[in-house]
């Protein structure tokens, strides 16, 4: 039986990969503070940075992983703030790596032992994992910090059959990105053209890299960067 557990799968990348598994076959566990719309899913209610909320997932996730022949983990749940390395607070700081780093690492902790081979552990980062932009200071911290958990993760799983990889979207058409600059459509607009493409990426083109990502172990270790041909400035 195959099952993809896939953190943040209530919106955006999350939810589109989500369906895609759901077609392909798969049992899918959403590990979010809210529900998946997509039929099928099986929303398991869980804050990252709440132990007795992850053990809570836990009672139903190990079993299952037991259970399957493959599985794609999915850390795919961020948060992001509007901050700057002149005005970010060491609990604002504390709070996004708890989501984006801490709360990866409690998962791999529970689950990593477990997976059979055949699995995938899927980071999804960002450009931001190797590059920054002003205003988003912790984001920025995390998503770096995701690149050097998915690398380390592919060595200490080495000879395991269970590879790593990171996803780095470019400028996503998510409601994470909406809400960050304030759902105006001039800017949108803007962040757009700064591919090749002149538009922002879809959720969905994300989640085919995703699930194909899950099924090529010849990735393991790789970035792969999935933004239209962001133009460099």
């Amino acid at each position: 039986m195959p099952i993809a557990i896939i953190t943040g799968a209530s919106a955006g990348i999350g939810l589109a990969t989500s369906a895609q598994f759901i077609d392909a076959g798969y049992t899918v566990y959403n590990l979010s503070r809210r529900a998946s719309p997509v039929s099928g899913v099986e929303n398991l209610r869980c804050d990252l940075t709440d132990r007795d909320s992850v053990e809570a997932a836990m009672s139903v996730l190990l079993p299952a992983v037991e259970r399957a022949d493959t599985v794609a983990l999915v850390h795919n749940a961020s948060q992001m703030l509007k901050d700057s390395a002149l005005d970010c607070s060491d609990d604002a700081l504390a709070g996004v790596l708890g989501v984006n780093v801490i709360g990866i690492n409690t998962l791999n902790q529970k689950l990593l032992p477990a997976l059979p081979a055949s699995s995938s552990v899927i980071y999804v980062g960002s450009t931001l994992s190797e590059k920054a932009v002003a205003g988003a200071f912790s984001y920025v911290i995390s998503k770096h910090a995701q690149l050097g958990m998915m690398r380390a993760t592919c060595q200490d799983l080495m000879g395991s059959g269970v590879h790593t990889a990171l996803v780095c979207p470019g400028f996503t058409d998510t409601e994470m990105l909406r809400t960050h600059v304030g759902n105006d459509e001039d800017t949108l607009k803007a962040i757009g053209g700064s591919n090749s493409f002149g538009r922002l990426v879809e959720p969905e083109e994300i989640a085919d890299l995703i699930v194909w990502a899950h099924a090529h172990p010849v990735i393991n270790g790789t970035v792969i960067h999935a933004n239209l041909g962001q133009r460099e400035s």
